[in-house]
């Protein structure tokens, strides 16, 4: 079995395996093999922001992005993350001068992010970052995309040539692991709670005193940030010794002054869920809000999900695809819980275990509904063989033979 399952668990995707094998061959046969993802040619002495530019092979120090911004937030009403930690907001690298870079290479603009790393095998990655890593609209997955294209393509030792042995999307995959290996290494609560200071929705702190904390725990000053007078956001700096993927990275200190924060007066709030609930009232303005639609009735869409992630949903032919526009599929009622499904292509069924609409469905097949989601046999579970990226659709199938990926169907009136 390779199911989600597995990949949540840390166990590998087939493109690592291969990877793996490979390098367990190479370092049987060879001593002295570079280390992936850094040029042979690289040496060890350069680090960002201190070695000057005059040529040399961008694969080998991060330039002209040489100082690397790990940032995190802290959202209190809505609360975001944990009640006791700090959130990731992303990992930047920003000119040594305090100016930066963003999107950098369209080529390498992905909506897919998610995918891209459970079909790395780093189903442990997605969940981690869906804890940690959190948008306060409640939309991880365009946050994750966001930091990527803005910031993760302008890393110049995660372009694809600078990898000996490149897989495909390698580079996202190291770009987001590395962004939450250095966030689990700065515990910012932590640090804060140290020293006193904790989440408070009386007490307000000085800017000197929560900036002393911070440094004290990172190794070097730090860049806070707020709005409104509310401490919401920090900036760890640092210079890397080599490739973001394999360097070392060296704290350092901020490449320019940015706190907007005031002296004194600084609120760091509880998040909401420490809060007493709000107060309930009985007056009532207009109609009262009406029950959702039965699932699976009328007109709608499928919607896909992938590790409780919605991503992309089913078109008229069948297909998942995530770059285009959702079809809309008419139910029909067979018997008191059975229903079909049709698109403007056609009756939907699955054909030799594949999912189709069109005109080579005779017999359409007859689903059931199990809460909002679609359900074939008594199972939620579908099965795809990869995830769909850019243009190019994945067949979804009903079993698991071979399709590695797992995905749930979902109906959206």
């Amino acid at each position: 079995m390779w199911g989600s399952s597995q990949q949540v668990l840390g166990i590998p995707g087939p493109q690592k395996i291969l990877k793996t094998i490979g390098s367990l061959w190479l370092s049987s046969t060879i001593n002295d093999q570079p280390t992936p993802g850094i040029s042979s040619s690289c040496p060890l002495s350069e680090v960002s922001c201190h070695a000057k530019f005059h040529g040399q092979d961008t694969c080998c120090f991060n330039y002209p992005g040489g100082q690397m911004l790990q940032t995190q937030f802290w959202d209190a009403d809505p609360a975001v993350g944990p009640d006791d930690s700090w959130t990731i907001h992303g990992l930047w690298p920003d000119h040594c001068d305090g100016g930066f870079d963003q999107f950098c290479d369209y080529k390498r603009k992905y909506s897919n992010i998610s995918l891209i790393l459970i079909d790395a095998g780093r189903g442990d990655l997605i969940e981690y970052m869906s804890e940690y890593w959190k948008d306060f609209k409640g939309d991880d997955s365009n946050l994750w995309e966001h930091e990527w294209n803005k910031h993760g393509t302008c890393v110049s030792t995660l372009e694809p040539h600078c990898y000996e042995d490149y897989l495909p999307q390698q580079d996202v995959v190291d770009y987001f692991d590395k962004a939450v290996e250095i966030y689990q290494q700065r515990n910012t609560y932590q640090f804060l709670a140290d020293a006193g200071i904790v989440p408070s929705n009386s007490k307000t702190y000085a800017r000197a005193d929560i900036e002393a904390a911070l440094t004290k725990g990172h190794g070097a000053p730090v860049t806070i940030r707020c709005r409104r007078g509310v401490f919401n956001e920090i900036w760890y700096h640092f210079n890397i010794a080599g490739s973001l993927q394999t360097g070392k990275f060296i704290v350092s200190e901020p490449d320019g002054p940015k706190s907007n924060c005031p002296a004194n007066g600084l609120h760091y709030p509880l998040k909401r869920s420490h809060n007493d609930p709000p107060s309930k009232t009985t007056t009532t303005h207009g109609s009262e809000p009406t029950a959702p639609g039965t699932p699976f009735s009328g007109r709608g869409n499928l919607m896909v999900s992938t590790l409780n992630q919605r991503r992309g949903c089913i078109i008229s032919y069948g297909t998942w695809f995530t770059s285009g526009t959702c079809a809309t599929f008419r139910t029909e009622k067979k018997s008191d819980d059975t229903f079909t499904l049709k698109s403007s292509k056609g009756l939907c069924g699955f054909e030799e275990g594949a999912f189709a609409c069109g005109d080579e469905v005779t017999t359409p097949t007859e689903f059931k509904a199990k809460d909002d989601k679609l359900s074939y046999n008594g199972n939620t579970t579908f099965y795809a063989a990869k995830a769909p990226k850019g243009r190019t659709q994945s067949t979804v199938y009903a079993d698991e033979d071979e399709h590695p990926i797992e995905i749930e169907i979902i109906w959206k009136a």
